[in-house]
């Protein structure tokens, strides 16, 4: 079992902690971890682990193993010498990667407000993000739209974290905005992301502290992928 530090401060960059486990494709478990395992339409983090000599192991992405997302594993870019269980390392993100997909994702909350359908999927990346929607006809004024968005990401709103239990989850399903994918329950408790008073939503990833922090984004092409489902792409405007 992992330690997400990143849930409780998404901005930490590095941090020490003790190998627990390797898998056995080369895989490093820590007992504690800065970094992001994909899921969600998140990618995992990448960046390097560097041991008590100095010697840097980058990290490609991480993970969670098959059927367990209480641990994450941290994947090595080559098959370099691999620290050993109980060793201590320090932990670095690739930063830059980081806060884009915070502000990606954070951004990505905001479009599922203006665009007001049921939401079938999701990917969130460096450059863009997109959305599905169960949409059979696109909005009249898209412009309008994009200008919604983007004066919600000027109003500064604080963007925090609260917990419910899984039960009441259960409870109040009309937070769920995802068709498809399930909201991170299975330990007792579902992590909400607020974004002022615009929206509430389960979310187990790496969100900015305000939405000013986004800067302003466009909306790119919108695709048809199928008679009731349209693509939604976003990209920042710089």
């Amino acid at each position: 079992m992992t330690s997400f530090l990143f849930r409780d401060d998404s901005y930490l960059q590095s941090v020490q902690a003790i190998v627990t486990a390797i898998t056995p494709e080369g895989g490093i478990v820590l007992g504690q971890t800065i970094f992001y395992a994909a899921s969600g339409g998140q990618p995992g983090d990448r960046g390097s682990l560097i041991r008590a000599d100095g010697a840097e192991l980058t990290i490609a992405t991480a993970m969670h193993p098959e059927g367990d997302k209480t641990a994450i594993v941290h994947v090595p870019a080559d098959t370099g010498a691999l620290p050993v269980v109980g060793e201590v390392v320090t932990a670095k993100l690739d930063w830059e990667q980081r806060y884009r997909l915070m502000r990606m994702h954070t951004a990505l909350h905001l479009l599922s407000v203006v665009f007001d359908f049921p939401v079938t999927g999701g990917a969130i990346g460096y450059d863009k993000g997109r959305l599905d929607f169960a949409m059979p006809e696109l909005p009249a004024d898209l412009a309008a739209l994009e200008a919604s968005l983007n004066a919600m990401i000027a109003a500064d709103h604080p963007v925090s974290q609260e917990w419910i239990t899984d039960a009441e989850m259960l409870a109040n399903p009309d937070l769920i905005k995802t068709m498809n994918v399930k909201p991170p329950m299975g330990q007792g408790r579902v992590r909400l992301i607020r974004i002022g008073d615009v929206d509430l939503q389960p979310c187990g990833g790496t969100h900015v502290r305000s939405t000013s922090e986004i800067g302003p984004v466009k909306l790119g092409k919108i695709e048809n992928k199928g008679k009731q489902n349209r693509r939604v792409n976003l990209l920042f405007a710089d």
